[in-house]
């Protein structure tokens, strides 16, 4: 029989692994995934619903932003973080497996990273604004929710959204990637499409609250499905239509816009 490098096939072991081994690595994921959300929850109490930054400054901001994409992500990310992991960990061990793992982990947060920043300036210029004139909140809210419905609906979401639903077939690809940092490219590379797949559905948090629980919770449910779904496809379009018949209502329906409304109007 002929022998396969592990070097060529991190894909193999992933999908050859023990289910008790697969069930513990899911099992895992969901702690880590748990702990986020009940740190997100906990900041939130404190923290309140209103519009821009609700005063964080921006260390505390992206604490909380990497916080509460480990919570909404993880679970749509999983098969893909399972099966790469399980090739590292089959073609290295020590000092090397902890190395090539935090690169991985590292490039996926980094794209999340990179996307919070970008965040915080929106939210910061949209509570100004909103500050300036309340009113403007209706107009800024129908905007955000016509981005998202419009992207849901538009062909790049699709590209994105078909990477992400065929773990399988992008693992083969990163199998090919060579050293260096090949493990820190390969968590870039996925986590860009993650970004691409999810950010219009992160937008909606700006008329609804960044930090309502309420709000992350359904948003990442339909993450959730769109990727491991079978109809998750079907399921981006709905959405992209509801955040549309959103994008109407909003200028004239304010209990929208938690996160538009100033606390003094709610």
């Amino acid at each position: 029989m002929r022998t396969v490098t592990m070097e060529k096939q991190p894909l193999r072991t992933g999908v050859l692994m023990p289910a008790r081994e697969l069930a513990l690595a899911w099992g895992l994921i969901m702690v880590i995934a748990a702990l986020a959300w009940l740190f997100t929850v906990g900041q939130a109490r404190g923290t309140g619903i209103g519009p821009g930054t609700m005063g964080m400054a921006l260390p505390l901001f992206l604490v909380l932003w990497l916080a509460m994409t480990a919570a909404m992500m993880l679970p749509s990310v999983a098969p893909v973080a399972v099966t790469w992991a399980r090739g590292i960990g089959r073609q290295s061990d020590g000092a090397e497996r902890a190395v090539r793992t935090t690169e991985f982990l590292g490039g996926y947060l980094l794209v999340w990273t990179a996307f919070g920043l970008l965040a915080y300036g929106g939210l910061a210029l949209t509570g100004r604004l909103v500050e300036r004139d309340p009113d403007a909140g209706k107009w800024i809210g129908a905007a955000a929710f016509a981005l998202a419905g419009l992207y849901q609906l538009g062909p790049l979401k699709y590209v994105c959204l078909r990477h992400c639903r065929s773990p399988m077939a992008q693992l083969m690809r990163y199998a090919g990637y060579r050293a260096p940092l090949r493990d820190l490219r390969v968590g870039l590379h996925h986590g860009s499409y993650c970004l691409g797949c999810c950010w219009a559905l992160m937008v909606v948090l700006v008329p609804l609250g960044v930090m309502n629980v309420a709000a992350m919770a359904a948003i990442a449910v339909v993450i959730f499905l769109e990727k491991l779904w079978r109809r998750g496809p079907q399921l981006a379009r709905v959405a992209g239509v509801a955040f549309l018949v959103l994008a109407v209502l909003a200028p004239f329906q304010s209990w929208l816009l938690p996160g538009l409304t100033p606390g003094d109007m709610m």
